[in-house]
């Protein structure tokens, strides 16, 4: 297969499993409520298909790109997508919500495999100058598949039940599964592997895993969310040592030392901690304050999913013209200014008015998104783009669970939508790090410029 070809079949795959993932996490939330009413489930155990789902990502999202990196993208991606899928398949059967649970952490471990794999699949396929664009159309699916997701699982599940609505995933699974095992890209030989590193893949995935099941329990009013935390600090802090002593690490230490990785990463969680924070608030205030249905509730944030899709281009543009560091300070700025205007409407609040809000709050993320993502994937070797690709993954994870424990902290002393001006100054704080770690037009972080 010739280089353009391959380029189109990586980035067909890139875009068709990062949506997937996308709008089965959107449609989740929607059938919910009538999957509990079905199975007779509580609703701590309907909960738990989420919460179940994003530690078994959280946990694996690094190690999965550290196995793309050792035994090729396309083939973890491929038995990703198909694992996806089938798991997907037996969601729709099972017979009881402790299925729905084991079957949907398992569809974790699954999707952990696929998401690095998206991103690494673009860094093998295309030059390091060239993966703007192919990023910003993967970004613009998601946004695509996000705003889909509660209208086709609203659709789907008042019409024929929620069952079918995990069905619906196998099919496209199998396509792309199919076209993943006919995609060639370059795979290191035997001799070039270096060992996996196990304790320090235990040691990642206990450290990212904990946080994520602390936040949410403490969310869901579980226990021992402090335990949890206390955890994963030590394994966090293990797994540092770890990495500075391991003749094989997971990863190279230099990888998180770069500043315009790091600043990448910090950006990214900060930015979705914001936009999944004021989303949480946002729902809030257009159903209890303005008493809107969940599907108008739906129409009114849609702007924000629809910019991201239309502005993904246009910030890959951007970014090659202006440079990352001005790209990004100035969507964090407008993601920032969408969340504070949000902050100030009232229950009298027109549809412009709200649509306003997430309409700037969508092109704020998709500049960050887009860019920063084209940041981390090009500044390291085309050997280290799963790992990079799962760090980018791991930090769009963590955020969004940040941002709404947050917003529920928030929600329980002030009315929405007055928290979603604290919630606005994530972004506004993460300017000066964009502005001081990301690289300018010259490719260079302000950083290195000055000496």
């Amino acid at each position: 297969m010739s280089a353009g070809p391959r380029r189109r079949l990586a980035l067909t795959c890139s875009i068709a499993g990062a949506a997937l993932v996308a709008l089965d996490g959107t449609v989740l939330t929607v059938v919910q409520p009538t999957l509990q009413r079905e199975l007779g489930a509580t609703v701590a155990q309907v909960q738990w298909t989420g919460t179940g789902y994003l530690i078994a990502v959280a946990a694996l999202l690094v190690v999965a790109g550290r196995l793309g990196d050792l035994y090729g993208h396309g083939r973890l991606f491929a038995v990703g997508v198909l694992g996806f899928g089938a798991a997907s398949a037996g969601i729709g059967l099972a017979p009881s919500i402790g299925w729905v649970v084991a079957l949907r952490v398992a569809q974790g471990v699954f999707g952990a495999l696929l998401q690095p794999a998206t991103l690494g699949m673009l860094r093998a396929a295309y030059p390091p100058d060239r993966l703007g664009m192919p990023i910003a159309l993967r970004t613009g699916a998601i946004g695509l598949a996000a705003a889909a997701g509660p209208l086709l699982g609203g659709a789907l599940t008042a019409w024929l039940g929620w069952r079918p609505v995990f069905l619906l995933n196998v099919g496209p699974t199998l396509l792309v599964g199919a076209a993943a095992f006919a995609l060639r890209l370059p795979v290191p030989a035997r001799r070039e592997r270096t060992p996996l590193d196990l304790p320090g893949a235990a040691l990642l995935a206990l450290s990212l895993a904990a946080p994520v099941y602390a936040l949410t329990a403490w969310q869901d009013g579980a226990r021992w969310p402090a335990l949890a935390l206390l955890v994963g600090g030590g394994a966090a802090a293990a797994f540092a040592r770890r990495l500075r002593t391991a003749a094989h690490p997971l990863f190279a230490p230099r990888l998180l030392g770069a500043a315009p990785v790091a600043g990448s990463l910090g950006v990214l969680v900060a930015a979705s901690a914001a936009l999944f924070g004021t989303l949480f608030v946002g729902n809030w205030f257009l159903q209890d304050v303005q008493g809107l249905d969940p599907l108008t509730a739906g129409l009114r944030a849609l702007p924000l999913p629809l910019l991201m899709v239309i502005g993904a281009p246009v910030s890959a543009v951007a970014a090659r013209r202006y440079g990352p560091r001005r790209t990004v300070a100035g969507g964090l700025v407008l993601l920032a200014l969408g969340a504070a205007l949000l902050s100030r409407l009232d229950a009298a609040a027109s549809a412009p008015a709200t649509g306003g809000c997430f309409l700037l709050m969508g092109a704020g993320f998709g500049a960050v998104m887009v860019t920063a993502t084209a940041v981390v994937v090009r500044h390291v070797e085309a050997a280290a783009a799963g790992v990079a690709g799962g760090l980018q993954q791991t930090a769009l994870n963590v955020g969004p669970t940040l941002g709404t424990a947050v917003a529920t902290l928030l929600l329980a002393t002030s009315p929405p939508p007055g928290p979603a001006l604290v919630l606005a100054l994530l972004p506004a704080a993460a300017v000066p790090l964009a502005l001081r770690a990301l690289p300018g037009p010259s490719g260079r972080p302000a950083a290195s410029a000055v000496h």
